[in-house]
């Protein structure tokens, strides 16, 4: 009997690796036709470290960044150039796609600080830049569109696909990691 689990266990562990290996590697972003590549920037990141950039960019930008190796993970702020994990406006934790949505009323120049996670000595990554070419037009549509008892600020959020997207992946990690977790309890 313990045989057998061990082998149910091992074909379970093997399935969900190529399972979250599949969504770890799908590196190519799927994005709109609005947006605008304007750079592309790759680089190495040591263990505990942190690397900067500087945003000059006007207008909504998308920041996709891919870990190819280890973990890299983005903190972004308008407030400082030298942005961490305890001050920043906005960040991006997680494990593989990081995306981060800057503001156009951000304050320029933004400053985008890359952290290597210390769990790998060295975390390699790609970020990806993107120009929202539609958040100028939506911004006009919001601003002649309020209705007499809504004012600027109060418009209701729908939940768009990228929101559905993130939360069924959330869901699929948590099952995932539930599993896992049942498996490892029945093998120790």
């Amino acid at each position: 009997m313990t045989m057998v689990l061990c082998w149910g266990g091992l074909l379970v562990l093997a399935a969900l690796s190529r399972a979250l290996g599949s969504l770890q590697h799908s590196e190519e972003p799927s994005v709109p036709d609005e947006w605008v590549l304007l750079h592309v920037v790759q680089g190495h990141i040591g263990a505990g470290n942190y690397s900067y950039l500087r945003l000059n960019h006007e207008g909504r930008i998308i920041l996709y960044m891919q870990s190819l190796k280890g973990d890299a993970d983005l903190y972004v702020s308008d407030k400082t150039l030298r942005p961490n994990f305890d001050t920043y406006k906005l960040q991006s934790t997680t494990c593989g796609q990081d995306v981060v949505i800057v503001p156009g009323d951000f304050v320029r120049p933004v400053g985008i600080g890359i952290y290597g996670h210390p769990s790998y000595m060295e975390s390699e990554f790609e970020m990806r830049v993107f120009y929202d070419q539609t958040a100028h037009t939506e911004e006009e549509v919001e601003k002649n569109s309020y209705s007499s008892n809504e004012t600027p600020g109060q418009s209701q959020h729908s939940q768009g696909p990228e929101d559905v997207m993130e939360e069924e992946e959330s869901i699929l990690w948590t099952i995932l990691i539930g599993i896992l977790k049942i498996i490892l309890e029945i093998l120790f």
